[in-house]
């Protein structure tokens, strides 16, 4: 037993980025040589998302209203430079998938039957679900995980509670240091986490299954890298002034490989609070920003949006001009910010934007059908951006801020 446990010391005593990697390559090594054992070790991967998922929605609405609540008056949450960066990264990010779709255009063979699943008929639908979702009871919203629900009441609960006596608002600071104990602790538990959700995805998916869509995914993932280590970098560089990539690369390190293999931008809220807490951010802000990121920052369902759309088109000789392909980019940002945060989200919206060019739902949806094929690759790496950027463009704003109110020379 003390031979086990010496051996193991260097495991446990990593870094929790070094454990997760472990975890990969062991889970990677067993989904290739023991399959039937390794579908039987994704039990492990089921529980640390199901407990992410359980954890997040209570995570959210008590730390976004105690951070609210307890917000001195005439703070600055920083957050409008963030959704500046969320909006105009969403839209960048559908910008360059058009330029990629027409630099490489691909095809796919429309033959996958029509899957029984409904889908939004239009923009006004899709806002209209928004709104909805902003005045659900919270109860219900905490309990399904609608975020923009839990938002919307734990920032309306936050303004009036900072008005309330100062007992109250220690309350609510101790209920929230007491759900971050619980979310660090499952945390914990990621790079076993990750060893079952890598070892049941190759022993259930394989790769073959991707070989036939080979084109199609390089230009998918190939905009989502240049987008994830040129385009958000620029951004982040326009706000610090400051080399962009150390930073980038710890986002991606840290926050990206979680979010690849949970494939839930709402599962890892978590993480990248975890994140911010470490660097000494600002709660009050990352306590909301992160939240909303995860809600609405969605450069990469907005690749995958337009760049399956496109293909559509490509694929059915429907001809695609310049301005048609520009206001794509527009609808395809407003299409990603109604995406949820769950695996599959963004695939969903494919039948709203190949409505632009006259493409039958029915044919729509057999797109979205070769999106769940693709979806090991294509779903993961999207919410891999998606999530990291949520934490890129927090700390970078927060960086911002320190620079303006530096003193002058």
């Amino acid at each position: 037993m003390k031979g086990v446990f010496k051996f193991a010391m260097p495991f446990l005593q990593a870094s929790l980025v070094k454990q997760i990697l472990v975890g990969l390559i062991l889970g990677i090594g067993l989904g290739m040589a023991a399959p039937e054992m390794a579908q039987k070790a994704g039990f492990l991967g089921t529980i640390f998302v199901t407990a992410l998922k359980g954890v997040a929605p209570v995570l959210v609405f008590v730390l976004v209203m105690s951070s609210i609540a307890n917000q001195q008056a005439g703070g600055d949450l920083h957050i409008k430079p963030i959704l500046a960066l969320y909006a105009t990264s969403t839209f960048l990010a559908a910008a360059f998938a058009v330029v990629a779709s027409f630099a490489w255009p691909t095809t796919i063979e429309l033959v996958v039957n029509e899957n029984d699943v409904s889908a939004p008929g239009g923009i006004g639908e899709v806002l209209g679900n928004l709104i909805l979702n902003v005045v659900d009871n919270p109860v219900h919203a905490v309990a399904n995980g609608n975020y923009i629900g839990i938002l919307a009441w734990a920032i309306a609960m936050g303004v009036v509670l900072r008005r309330g006596t100062e007992s109250t608002r220690e309350v609510l600071t101790d209920v929230t240091k007491g759900v971050e104990f619980i979310v660090r602790l499952v945390i914990r538990f990621a790079p076993f986490g990750i060893f079952g959700l890598v070892a049941n995805t190759l022993a259930t998916s394989g790769i073959s299954v991707l070989a036939g869509y080979a084109q199609l995914l390089a230009v998918l993932l190939g905009t989502m890298f240049f987008v994830a280590l040129v385009v958000n970098p620029l951004l982040v560089w326009f706000c610090t002034r400051e080399n962009p990539y150390p930073v980038t690369l710890m986002t991606l390190r840290e926050s990206g490989i979680p979010a690849f293999f949970t494939r839930s931008s709402a599962a890892n809220i978590p993480v990248n609070l975890e994140i911010c807490r470490r660097l000494n951010l600002p709660e009050s802000t990352y306590a909301v920003s992160i939240p909303v990121g995860a809600t609405v920052n969605m450069g990469g369902a907005a690749i995958t949006i337009t760049v399956l759309t496109l293909s559509a088109a490509f694929s059915l000789g429907v001809p695609v001009d310049i301005p048609t392909a520009i206001f794509l980019s527009f609808v395809a940002s407003i299409c990603a910010a109604g995406a949820s945060g769950v695996p599959g989200g963004s695939l969903m919206l494919i039948p709203l934007a190949a409505g632009l060019f006259g493409i039958d739902q029915s044919v729509a949806m057999q797109v979205v059908a070769v999106g769940f094929i693709i979806g090991v690759l294509q779903d993961s790496c999207e919410t891999a951006l998606n999530s990291s950027t949520d934490a890129l463009f927090t700390i970078a704003a927060c960086k911002r801020a320190e620079r303006l109110n530096e003193p002058m020379n």
